[in-house]
Order: C-alpha cells, then structure tokens, then sequence
C-alpha cells in the first residue's frame, strides 16, 4: 500500500490514503471506461444518493475538466442536487472522500481534501486533477482492468445554517434584438380619462403591455398624454427585477417616421415598481391637431420596444 502511495501525487489541496473499507454512501461501476472519450462523452454525472440529509452526486470528466483546461486528468466532483428546495440562504458544510478501486489488491485509493461549503452560489466542489490518466490507465495499479473501474463517495455534513437574503444578478451578455410591439387604438378621440391597457406580448421569457392615459397622470392630467411600459407581474418570479431598454413612440401615420413622438429609457422593473414611463408624454393639444398626423380618422398607433439586459433573482 505504501508503495502505491509513493507512485501517486494526490491533488493539490488534498491528501491520499488506502481503504480497504468500500464507500458507504455511493459507488458507481462504470464498464468499457474507454468507450466515454472514444464517444466524446465529456462528462458524465452519477444518479442521486443521499448522505447527511441531503442529495447528491458525482460528476466525471473522464478526459479531465476542459472547462478548467485539465489535461491529462481525470476530473472528479461532488454536487448538491435539488438545491432549489432547500431554505433561503442555505449552506452547508461538508467533509467528502472519493474513492478509486485497486482491483488488484482489493483496496480503495481515497482522496480527501479540506472541509468544503457548499451553497446556492457553489454547487459542487472536487479535484480537477483527481488522478493521471497515465496512472489510472497503467494495469500495475489495478485501477481499470479489462477496461473497468469502481469509483465512490462518502460525504460528511460538518454544519449548516440558512443565512438572511441575497440576489445574482445576471446581466446579458449579447441580449436579443428589441421586440416591437403595435398597439392601435380604434374611437381614440372618444376616451376618457381611464387607464387603457394594450394586449399583453412578449419579450424573450418576460411580458409586458402599454399603459396609457388618454387624459393624462397625477402631473399631466388634464393637459397632456401619459404613456408606460409595465411588466406582467403574474409572469414574473417572486422577488426577480428586470434591467431592461425600452422606446416608446407615436406613430406618425402620414408624413415622414422620423416625426414620430418617441422616448427611450432604461428601467429595473419588479414587484415594487413593475411600470415606467412618462406622465407628460406629449401634450394634448399637439397630438389632437389634424394637421400633426397622430390621430387619423380616430386611429392612434403607439409601439413599443423592448430589449432585457439583465435579471436579478433572489437565493
């Protein structure tokens, strides 16, 4: 066993040890080992186990973690599965050995490194370098023999607690192009002063509709036009926000589009402030006028367009 030991470079961080002793919350035999890179299977992932209370896995890149720039290695990992049912604010801390069989000597290679916690922003932790492909290849250390392996995990939960709240914020990195939406409101010369309310529409995942005031808002009533984009709150998760772009515009519906009445904006968009816009959109008086092209045989066109950057989620 010492000389086994002597041949293998545990990973960093880590320390190695023989058992002859089998994991006891999960093993996974995998046969035709090889197969997996032959195939450009890059990762595989384990079924579910339990141990300490909790669920989890074991995640292999059995050509190592490219993601990580391994080589060389096989990657190993443990994962907290079905975190998302787990109190806010969850962490858990746990000690973890994986195992490797020496089918040759019926004894396992552990590897075992510092306390480690887990949490909604850190799902998995493990080795990138859990052993050399050339050591686990060699037949001498029994690790794959005709082609297949045993590998294991024993998890150890330390402490946990739930902690107070927090939020991800996960900007876009190339958003989609904006979706326009057209609303064309027929009798518009006959509304009063209630809140009108273009269909709903979407953009990406989220929803969204107009608001207008054909009388006007708190500051513009009476004298000018109110106009607003809100999100659909019933569409929205609990406790997420929406940085989003928006553009709304008056459609000029004879002479030239570059006279539309447009305004743009960027806004966070939530269960607290779940609309934007402007309260003196455009004055009454000018958008009533014949000759201004706004309002044509009672017809006024208003579009919108909407670009999400980014989502804030609470965990």
């Amino acid at each position: 066993m010492t000389e086994v030991l002597s041949n293998i470079s545990p990973p960093p961080g880590a320390v190695a040890s023989i058992s002859d002793a089998s994991p006891v919350h999960y093993t996974v035999k995998i046969e035709l080992f090889s197969l997996l890179a032959k195939n450009a299977v890059e990762k595989y992932e384990t079924g579910v186990f339990e141990a300490g209370g909790y669920t989890w896995k074991l995640v292999l890149y059995p050509s190592g973690n490219k993601s990580r720039n391994v080589k060389d290695y096989i990657s190993l990992y443990l994962a907290k599965v079905d975190a998302s049912s787990l109190p806010l604010g969850w962490e858990v801390h746990v000690i973890f050995r994986l195992f490797l069989l020496d089918q040759n000597k019926d004894s396992y290679l552990v590897i075992q490194g510092q306390e480690r916690r887990f949490h909604g922003l850190k799902l998995e932790w493990g080795f990138d370098q859990f052993i050399q492909l050339s050591t686990f290849n060699d037949s001498r250390y029994g690790f794959l023999l005709e082609d297949t392996c045993v590998l294991g995990a024993e998890v150890f939960v330390r402490r946990e607690r739930s902690r107070g709240k927090g939020e991800v914020l996960s900007m876009i990195k190339q958003p989609t192009a904006a979706f326009k939406h057209t609303w064309k409101i027929e009798n518009f010369l006959k509304l009063d002063e209630k809140r009108q309310e273009s269909q709903t529409f979407s953009s990406a995942s989220e929803k969204w509709k107009i608001l207008l005031y054909p009388k006007g808002k708190d500051f513009g009533m009476g004298t000018h036009l109110s106009l607003y984009l809100a999100v659909d709150l019933e569409t929205l998760p609990a406790g997420c926000r929406l940085c989003a772009d928006y553009t709304l515009r008056i459609v000029n519906q004879v002479k030239d589009r570059k006279l539309d009445l447009s305004a743009k904006a960027k806004h966070w968009f939530g269960a607290s402030r779940s609309e934007s816009g402007w309260t003196r959109y455009v004055s009454l008086d000018y958008i009533y006028q014949p000759n201004n092209a706004y309002v044509i045989k009672d017809i006024c066109i208003i579009e919108a367009e909407v670009n999400v950057l980014g989502i804030s989620s609470p965990f």
